[in-house]
């Protein structure tokens, strides 16, 4: 390839990229759907991002270390403390149940769908164990189920991946080497057990690495994201130098070790971090996809729909029934995680490497791997995207909807405001740091956090479940604007404050960024002193007309949503709303 054809590949890879994820946010649809189509459409319609003549023979390194950095920031997102007993044992049988079973079911039909060789189907089955939490995240988010079953779906995929690689790193070696699969003896299994070790240490060594360059240096943000950037590619690097595909088991390790040991205080946002992930995510899939041909899709179409339907609804929902049976989980939990498995990035790119890899070495049928994995990525992403969302409210383990409100503040007027909002119908809990100030929520009859909920929530690698906004109204203004700034990433909503008194000389209240409550001239001292004197809140449906002498704070939609009036947005209430007013002095308190 020429130096312009060359530039106008990766141009091309990198605006399709970016692009289908744009389009896929837009759509709410995860991002795989638009990706897979995409990247093989434009390796249909030319050469110029085909991967191997971009790259040569180095893109299966290439991409070895890309899924290991996707790895590591899966990993960073594993809190152990949630994986509790039934949940961490749910998670080992789906792991052991799914990876066995998915082998030999895939094993024993694909001789006869694909016309390929055993030790060939042997190699699909091994690929396809994978899932993968780039795709399964994003399902779960747009469903929305019970924190139990997306904690469990998220360690599933995110664990699985390293297995798989590990497996079929050594099936491929195994069937290349003997060209028959030698699992005779136990060989197999010791050679399992030797790229764990080397994985586990190759976690350890990232995780020292680490500890020196984040605790001991204190490197900041920027520095600190390419010390793990590096760090990570490194140790990955080096364990499959050392074995194959260990390098994944490093990767995930070192995430979890960071996640987890004390001291490391991970943010639970990491915007450079995470928008590199999403950039590799969509290169990878562009690259990929696009070296699969229209020629090599149609002779295997329909067999790949028959092993769809095969993995969908015989291999998952056993899986998944045997691997919860005797559980704490409901019916309804345990369908959901039968109808929940797709393939991801891991089954695209090891399907890449080992195809190739046994094409080259003359195998019979290697050359069918590649698109009959691509063809169930791609069934399986397109059908669980379609139907998860209505098979959970089916199964009803969607996550109610509305509001969650977390009130911090223990005045007189904050714990009234309090009740004010709770009799409109949003889901309220209040928190308050002196014992006199939650003495005067609970006579009220509020919900009280427990004391240290606000130090969770404030911990940068904290996320604070459950909680879709948070109002800061305590009277230290330095302490709301502060707690703004770090609660801001912490939780799924947005973060609001009271707003300081004008002219004021607070270390930081006047200075910080943030929405402020119910603008500019309800300031905090304001509320307080109109409150003191008489004024107070109101709960009113929106149908009828505000007086003029009334503030408008709140409007409560009809699903019990709740909006506030803020210096930067004006809401307009609807005729099914409720407002919550501030009423106005009485006329004998302003004289």
């Amino acid at each position: 390839m020429t130096d312009d054809e060359i530039l106008l590949g990766f141009a091309l890879t990198v605006a399709l990229a970016t692009g289908s994820q744009i389009l896929a946010s837009k759509l709410r649809v995860p991002a795989l759907i638009i990706l897979l189509p995409v990247g093989f459409a434009a390796g249909a319609a030319t050469d110029v991002i085909h991967p191997e003549k971009l790259l040569g023979p180095d893109f299966s390194a290439l991409v070895s270390l890309s899924v290991a950095v996707i790895l590591y920031d899966a990993g960073l997102g594993l809190d152990l403390r949630k994986l509790a007993h039934h949940t961490r044992g749910i998670v080992g049988r789906l792991l052991l149940y799914g990876v066995l079973l998915t082998f030999l079911v895939t094993a024993a039909v694909s001789p006869a769908l694909f016309d390929m060789p055993l030790r060939v189907a042997a190699m699909l089955g091994v690929i396809l164990v994978v899932s993968g939490p780039t795709v399964v995240g994003p399902l779960l988010d747009f469903v929305r189920p019970s924190d139990k079953v997306r904690r469990i779906l998220i360690w599933e995929g995110t664990l699985t991946d390293p297995i798989g690689g590990i497996l079929g790193a050594l099936t491929f070696h195994a069937i290349a080497s003997s060209h028959q699969i030698d699992i005779g003896r136990g060989y197999q299994l010791g050679q399992f057990a030797l790229s764990l070790a080397v994985g586990l240490v190759g976690g350890a060594a990232g995780t020292a690495l680490l500890w020196l360059a984040l605790r001991v240096l204190r490197l900041g943000e920027t520095l600190g994201t390419l010390a793990q950037l590096a760090t990570v590619i490194a140790v990955s690097a080096g364990c499959d130098i050392v074995r194959d595909d260990t390098g994944l088991i490093a990767a995930i390790v070192t995430g979890l070790a960071v996640a987890n040991l004390r001291g490391f205080d991970m943010p639970a946002r990491r915007p450079f971090f995470e928008t590199l992930v999403q950039l590799v995510i969509g290169l990878l899939f562009i690259s990929i996809s696009s070296t699969v041909t229209p020629a090599s899709l149609v002779p295997v179409l329909l067999p790949a729909l028959v092993l769809i339907a095969i993995l969908v609804l015989v291999v998952r929902p056993v899986v998944a029934f045997a691997a919860s049976a005797r559980t704490d989980l409901s019916q309804g939990e345990r369908a959901f995680i039968g109808w929940m498995d797709p393939r991801g990035i891991v089954a695209a790119a090891t399907a890449s490497a080992f195809s190739a890899g046994l094409v080259d070495r003359g195998v019979s049928g290697a050359a069918r791997i590649l698109p009959v994995t691509f063809l169930v990525i791609v069934g399986t992403v397109l059908l669980y995207a379609l139907t998860a969302a209505p098979v959970a409210r089916r199964l009803r383990v969607v996550k109610k909807a509305g509001t969650r409100v977390l009130l911090v503040g223990g005045e007189p007027w904050v714990v009234d405001l309090g009740r004010a909002l709770r009799s409109a119908g949003p889901d309220l809990l209040m928190w308050a740091g002196r014992e006199e100030e939650r003495e005067r929520i609970r006579a009220a009859g509020i919900e009280l956090a427990k004391g240290d909920l606000l130090a969770t929530a404030i911990n940068p690698g904290a996320r604070l479940e459950g909680v879709t906004a948070v109002f800061l109204a305590t009277d230290d203004d330095d302490f709301n604007a502060l707690a703004a700034v770090v609660m801001q990433d912490n939780v799924e909503g947005p973060v609001y404050r009271v707003g300081p008194p004008h002219g004021s000389h607070g270390v930081v209240a006047p200075y910080t960024g943030g929405d402020i409550l119910f603008g500019p001239s309800l300031v905090r001292h304001v509320l307080t002193e109109r409150y003191e004197r008489g004024a107070r809140f109101v709960v009113r449906p929106a149908s009828s007309p505000v007086p003029p002498e009334y503030d408008t704070l709140f409007v409560v939609r009809a699903d019990h949503r709740l909006v506030p009036v803020t210096e930067r947005q004006r809401t307009v209430p609807e005729a099914t709303d409720t407002v919550v007013l501030l009423g106005p002095v009485p006329a004998e308190a302003g004289e």
